[in-house]
């Protein structure tokens, strides 16, 4: 089994090293690795020139992040498919824990783990735990967390990508539409880390993530009334401002 992993970058000089060197590091050995960076001018390009020999990588203006995942995996050969942000990490053995999960269940297309949330120093924030799967409560709230998240590169093919108009959700919106044309199955084991820090999306962008989850994403698949609507995007909001509030005056932001 080969593993295609693509990560998307723009100016994350700060974390990109350690991104890297945590897909490089893992004790799997049949994996490629792809940066499709968007032409940043943050010294990104030099860390990149460092691992000429062991990665791909283009740097090139693009449409945004759907785009670069996009284009990687056009590229890609590999049989499950992964994208890793530039500043999240795969922990030690994921791919092995992964591989090993997709020969025992064949039958599964997408498979994702637990994660745990680490600051921008990385230190532990929280462990979090997602459920087993549901598709209802998918068609409701994105649980799946997205840097644990592995599929077929059949189901990736089938569902035809990314959807480029979303900026925020469209890993949410993919997982409902692989999870429409294969088996999905969790992962008891915690695979990877996701980065909270002031310029991460979740944090700079909280208020437009829930507007396009809820009233975009949510739409296509669902159609909640006019009230389910205003209090789960309040209610998303809140929950986003909070943590970034709290986790602030903790000194993690």
């Amino acid at each position: 089994m080969r593993f295609s992993i693509v990560t998307p970058s723009y100016n994350q000089a700060d974390f990109l090293s350690q991104t890297i060197e945590s897909v490089l590091a893992q004790d799997y050995p049949n994996f490629e690795y792809m940066v499709m960076d968007g032409g940043s001018t943050d010294g990104s390009l030099d860390i990149l020139r460092r691992y000429d020999r062991r990665l791909k990588w283009v740097s090139e203006p693009d449409q945004g992040q759907t785009d670069a995942i996009n284009k990687g995996f056009r590229l890609a050969s590999g049989d499950v498919f992964a994208w890793l942000n530039s500043d999240d990490t795969y922990l030690p053995g994921a791919l092995t824990e992964v591989a090993a999960f997709f020969e025992q269940n064949p039958t599964v297309g997408l498979a994702y783990g637990d994660i745990r949330t680490v600051d921008r120093a990385g230190r532990l924030i929280k462990s979090r735990a997602a459920p087993e799967f549901d598709a209802d409560l998918l068609a409701r709230t994105d649980f799946i967390p997205q840097p644990a998240t592995f599929f077929l590169a059949s189901v990736w093919r089938t569902i035809g990508g990314l959807d480029a108009t979303l900026n925020y959700m469209f890993d949410w919106d993919a997982w409902i539409r692989m999870a429409s044309v294969c088996t999905v199955r969790k992962i008891p084991a915690t695979l990877a880390e996701f980065r909270f820090h002031r310029q991460s999306k979740t944090v700079s962008k909280a208020m437009q993530a829930a507007y396009e989850g809820i009233y975009i994403v949510r739409r296509r698949y669902r159609q909640p009334s006019g009230w389910e609507d205003s209090r789960d995007f309040g209610l998303n909001v809140l929950r986003s401002v909070g943590r970034a509030v709290i986790w602030g005056l903790q000194g993690h932001l």
